[in-house]
């Protein structure tokens, strides 16, 4: 399917291979799953037979007529004509399980973390760049995001693709990664968009972090953010009382 410069976007060939990635999930037969970016509804046709409601999400034009004719006609698909980051979302449970555009995928990871009505699991295909800076480990740097979604939400890469999976194949690594939201927060939510800020102003300015009280976190002033784990952060920022 051709696709608009501006929804670029990489489609998975086979309905075999989304059934593989949704068996790697933990979306069950009563869930509600939003199909963020469903093109022509490869994702959204599989996962209607696996859970209870399925939102298939697109806006491009020829995109949604071709979703539309293959999946209009289940009555457990509702599709949406709607830019992805412009979701509102629901208020009962729900999950995410898309194949989204890669540039998009900061936007999306924040958008829906940073909700009043965070969903309970997220599953994306994405860059394998991106999903390693969210998933804790002393073998990379970790990104602003990671340590912003930690307290609330588990990080990890569930599959490698291959680029031979997608039409047309992508030039970057991809994988299947999971964001699962903690049965108990690691901060109050109400601490959330303060620690979220705080986060965001030692990435940003280099004499806020210099001027944090490290050494009472037990923090080497050599390190610099991208090197903090969780543990640093939610420790800093307790010191901080911010």
């Amino acid at each position: 399917m051709s696709r608009d410069y501006k929804y670029a976007q990489h489609f998975l060939r086979s309905p075999r291979l989304v059934a593989e990635l949704i068996g790697h999930s933990n979306i069950r037969k009563n869930d509600l799953v939003y199909d963020l970016g469903a093109g022509s509804g490869v994702i959204s046709s599989v996962l209607a037979n696996r859970c209870k409601k399925v939102v298939a999400v697109e806006i491009e034009p020829n995109a949604l007529k071709n979703l539309r004719r293959n999946l209009g006609n289940i009555l457990n698909v509702d599709i949406v004509e709607r830019d992805i980051l412009s979701v509102e979302p629901p208020a009962e449970p729900y999950k995410i399980f898309a194949n989204i555009p890669f540039s998009l995928s900061a936007e999306i990871v924040r958008k829906f973390t940073e909700t009043n009505r965070p969903p309970k699991a997220i599953y994306l295909i994405t860059q394998r760049q991106f999903a390693r800076k969210l998933v804790p480990g002393d073998d990379h740097f970790t990104s602003q995001l990671s340590a912003q979604i930690g307290p609330s939400f588990t990080a990890r890469i569930r599959k490698p693709l291959r680029k031979t999976d997608f039409t047309p194949p992508p030039a970057v690594d991809t994988v299947l990664l999971e964001l699962k939201q903690r049965v108990e927060p690691l901060l109050p939510m109400d601490e959330l968009p303060a620690y979220r800020k705080f986060i965001e102003r030692c990435f940003s300015e280099q004499k806020f972090f210099a001027a944090t009280s490290r050494a009472k976190a037990g923090i080497s002033p050599e390190r610099i953010p991208s090197q903090l784990t969780l543990e640093d952060w939610l420790a800093l920022y307790r010191i901080q009382g911010v």
